[in-house]
């Protein structure tokens, strides 16, 4: 893997692993709130030790959004290679569709499980916030990555990217392969999903600046994170707006599915799409000329700080103070900041002269 601080041409990943409660490690002070409402996030308290061994054998759950989606299986692995590397036990559980209450039963299911860590990608902000904190209240940490709840519900966040980087490059992206000027659409995942929703909301203000005046944003749609309902909605927008100069995509399932359609139309070459997504995904795609670039992180690298930041946290070598600091085994050393947030770094983009160097 690469390490972290590097921009087109290496990889980079986000990713955050949950912790142990309060009463296993004299931590982390939990929120009092239990009726699943959220609120502000408790401040972290107590002394660290950043010389503290990892303890041996913590158990340690992902929980992603879907488990049969492409970019949670090389996350988690990733989050599995850091267990491994520590001594932990691990554990993979999901629901198979992306609902805003289908990941509720797994974490009920982990908290009686005794699981001393949950790291969890949630599919909606607060539908999950109830369970979450009934597990912190039972002595589970909880930590999400990719997509975060209230940070009232959670120990910690380790985010991928910057949401202000990530819409920056995605209205970049978009410009820079439609001349600056147009309408565009935006195909996302689920209605809402946290990181989804925060970026497009970004990516409306950065329409808002002068260098994109020529760019109308005509409408977002969503694919639920499911190929072929976001193959229909590509489809559906372009009857819609046959005049249309671009998609964005920041979800991994709908840019490869809106690449499918593209492929196989006469908008081949005419439409730009970019967005997020992974290599192996979007290789064909950009060799036969209907992709020009797109971005991502390297979510295995997602998943191997998560477990790394669980495992710091569960360890008592950092308790969610801003400005502590640890090690994420090969990707070196991170920083906590405001709120228990952890970032790994600005996307990569990716293109027809880099994308065979990629591997996930």
């Amino acid at each position: 893997m690469k390490g972290p601080g590097i921009v087109r041409g290496g990889v980079l990943a986000a990713a955050l692993l949950s912790v142990l409660a309060t009463a296993a490690c004299g931590g982390t002070t939990r929120d009092d709130n239990e009726d699943g409402e959220g609120g502000p996030a408790a401040e972290p308290t107590g002394e660290a030790n950043p010389d503290a061994p990892i303890d041996e054998g913590l158990s340690v759950a992902f929980l992603p959004k879907q488990v049969n989606n492409p970019y949670f299986t090389v996350a988690d692995a990733g989050g599995e290679d850091a267990v491994n590397e520590f001594d932990g036990e691990y554990k993979e559980v999901g629901p198979t569709e992306a609902s805003a209450s289908s990941q509720v039963s797994y974490i009920n299911t982990l908290t009686g499980q005794q699981t001393d860590v949950i790291v969890t990608s949630a599919n909606d902000p607060n539908a999950v916030c109830g369970a979450l904190n009934n597990a912190r209240n039972a002595g589970v940490a909880v930590v999400t990555f990719d997509s975060d709840t209230d940070p009232g519900c959670r120990d910690l966040f380790i985010n991928q990217a910057t949401a202000q980087s990530i819409a920056e490059n995605q209205i970049e992206l978009i410009s820079e392969q439609i001349g600056g000027e147009g309408k565009i659409a935006i195909l996302s995942a689920t209605p809402n999903a946290t990181n989804q929703n925060a970026w497009i909301d970004l990516m409306r203000e950065e329409l808002e600046k002068p260098e994109y005046d020529g760019i109308e944003l005509v409408d977002v749609v969503y694919g639920n994170d499911e190929d072929q309902k976001s193959f229909q909605e590509t489809q559906g927008l372009l009857r819609s707006y046959p005049d249309l100069a671009g998609i964005v995509s920041p979800t991994t399932v709908g840019v490869a599915a809106a690449a499918r359609y593209l492929s196989g139309s006469e908008y081949k070459g005419e439409v730009a799409l970019t967005g997020l997504g992974t290599p192996n995904q979007m290789r064909e795609f950009v060799h036969d000329g209907t992709v020009e670039a797109f971005a991502l992180w390297d979510p295995a690298q997602l998943g191997y700080l998560a477990a790394y930041a669980g495992a710091a946290f569960a360890s008592g070598q950092i308790t969610g103070v801003e400005g502590q600091t640890f090690t994420a085994g090969e990707l070196g050393e991170y920083t906590i900041g405001a709120a228990g947030e952890i970032v790994l770094g600005p996307p990569t983009v990716f293109d027809a002269g880099n994308i065979d160097d990629y591997d996930f």
